[in-house]
C-alpha cells in the first residue's frame, strides 16, 4: 500500500490539511505566492526539524540533493532555495502555523486522555512553566535580555497526562512568568501547578473565582494566620496541613478566602517544601507528590532543547523565530501522534532517531518503527549489503 510513499510523506499524511489551509487562508498566507506554498514552508521546516539541519544552506543543500524524491515527499515546490524559504520566514504570518499546531494539540490530547497518570484523579493535571531561549544581541536585538544577551521566554501549559503543551507563549525574557496567568486558558476544575514564581494572591484569586485549582510552593515572606491543622503522619515527610487566611496588608485583601497550607520535608534531597493550594478535597500527600509530578515540565523543556532546532534559528526576525518554534512544537506533537497512532511502546526521542534515518526510505511507516519494539533493525532494502560485519 505504502510501496511509493517514503517515511516522510506517510508521517505527514497524519496531518489534518483541510484545517492547515483554513489556517492559511484566515490570515491570506499564500496573497500573491506562486510556487513556494505555506504547505511547502512547513514540510520544509519540518524536514529540518526531524533531520537536525543546522542552517539554510544546510537546509537547500540537503533537499537538492534529494530532488527527484521532493514530489514523493509532498512537496510541489520544483526547487527549494534558501532565499525562498527565508523571505518565507520573514513574510508569512507566525499565527498561521500556532493555529495549526492548536490542531494538533487538541488531536493529541484526545489520543492521550486515556493515558496512565501517577495518580487515581479525574481531573485534568497541568504543569506551569517558562523557560529561556538565549539568542545572540547582535543578530536579536528585538529581544534585549541582560547588557549583552538576548532571549526569549517560551511560557508553556504541560498537560501531564502524555506531556502534551497545551498553551504555548512566546515573549521576551524580561516578561515576568506571573503575567501569563492574565492569559492562561482556564479548564474549570483542572488542576494548575506552579512554582513559586507564580505567586501572586490577585491572580491566584481569580483562578479560584474561576474554579480552578491551583497548587503552588509558597514563598518565605507569606504572613497568615492558622484557622485549622489537620492531623499527618509524619513518617511520610508531612509536617503539618492546615486551613489558614492571609493577614498581609496586601495580600489579605488580594486573596480573602481560605487557603490550604501543606508543610512537606524531603528527606531525600534534605529540602523544607511548604505549598499554598485551593485544593481542600486532596490529602495532604497527595499534594506534596502532585507537585514532584510538576518535574516532567522540566523534562519536556530539556527535550526539545536537546531533539529540536529551537535554540539557533534559520532567520533573525521576530516572525521568523515564532514560526520555527511553532514548527518545531508541530513536530514533537506529529511524533507524539505517530506513537498513539502505530501503537508504539518506545519514547519519542527513539522514533524521532528512527523517523530521522529512514526519512527517504519507501517502506511502510509501521515497518520502519517495528525495530523499536521487537529490538530489530528495519528491512530497508531487500538487497541491503551489511557495512560492518
Amino acid at each position: 500500500m505504502n510501496a511509493d510513499r517514503t517515511v516522510f510523506s506517510q508521517i505527514l499524511a497524519l496531518l489534518p490539511l483541510k484545517q492547515f489551509h483554513r489556517c492559511v487562508d484566515r490570515y491570506h498566507g499564500e496573497h500573491k505566492v506562486k510556487s513556494f506554498s505555506c504547505l511547502d514552508q512547513f514540510l520544509t521546516l519540518a524536514f529540518a526539524q526531524l533531520t537536525y539541519r543546522q542552517s539554510l544552506r544546510d537546509i537547500e543543500a540537503c533537499l537538492r540533493a534529494v530532488h527527484p524524491h521532493l514530489y514523493h515527499m509532498g512537496f510541489r515546490c520544483p526547487q527549494i532555495s534558501r532565499n525562498t524559504l527565508a523571505h518565507a520566514n520573514e513574510q508569512r504570518d507566525w499565527r498561521i502555523y500556532a493555529d495549526f499546531a492548536q490542531i494538533l494539540i487538541a488531536e493529541a490530547r484526545s489520543l492521550y486522555a486515556g493515558e496512565d497518570f501517577d495518580f487515581s484523579l479525574q481531573e485534568t493535571v497541568f504543569a506551569l512553566d517558562s523557560t529561556v531561549i538565549d539568542l545572540c544581541l547582535s543578530l536579536f536585538p528585538w529581544a534585549p535580555y541582560k547588557c549583552s544577551k538576548a532571549a526569549l521566554k517560551l511560557h508553556t501549559l504541560l498537560d501531564l497526562r502524555g506531556s502534551i503543551p497545551t498553551y504555548l507563549h512566546i515573549t521576551g525574557a524580561r516578561t515576568s512568568d506571573v503575567s501569563v496567568l492574565d492569559d492562561l486558558p482556564l479548564h474549570p476544575g483542572a488542576i494548575y501547578i506552579m512554582d513559586r514564581g507564580y505567586v501572586h494572591f490577585k491572580r491566584l484569586y481569580a483562578l479560584t473565582q474561576a474554579a480552578v485549582f491551583f497548587l503552588v510552593r509558597a514563598r518565605a515572606n507569606m504572613q497568615f494566620r492558622r484557622r485549622s491543622s489537620h492531623p499527618v503522619d509524619k513518617s511520610t515527610g508531612l509536617r503539618s496541613d492546615q486551613t489558614i487566611v492571609l493577614t498581609g496588608v496586601d495580600s489579605a485583601q488580594d486573596y480573602p478566602a481560605p487557603a490550604r497550607r501543606v508543610h512537606f520535608f524531603d528527606q531525600e534531597h534534605r529540602n523544607d517544601l511548604v505549598f499554598f493550594t485551593n485544593l481542600f478535597a486532596l490529602p495532604a500527600l497527595t499534594i506534596a507528590q502532585l507537585y514532584r509530578s510538576r518535574w516532567k515540565i522540566e523534562l519536556f523543556f530539556k527535550w526539545i532543547k536537546q531533539h529540536l532546532r529551537i535554540q539557533a534559528f534559520y532567520g533573525t526576525s521576530a516572525n521568523a523565530v515564532k514560526i520555527q518554534i511553532w514548527v518545531a512544537v508541530s513536530v514533537y506533537l506529529l511524533l507524539a501522534i505517530v506513537k498513539k497512532r502505530l501503537g508504539l511502546k518506545a519514547d519519542l526521542y527513539r522514533i524521532l532517531q528512527v523517523a530521522s534515518i529512514t526519512i527517504f526510505e519507501k517502506i511502510p511507516l509501521l515497518q520502519a518503527f517495528q525495530c523499536l519494539d521487537d529490538g530489530e533493525p528495519p528491512t530497508i532494502a531487500a538487497k541491503q549489503l551489511n557495512l560492518f560485519h
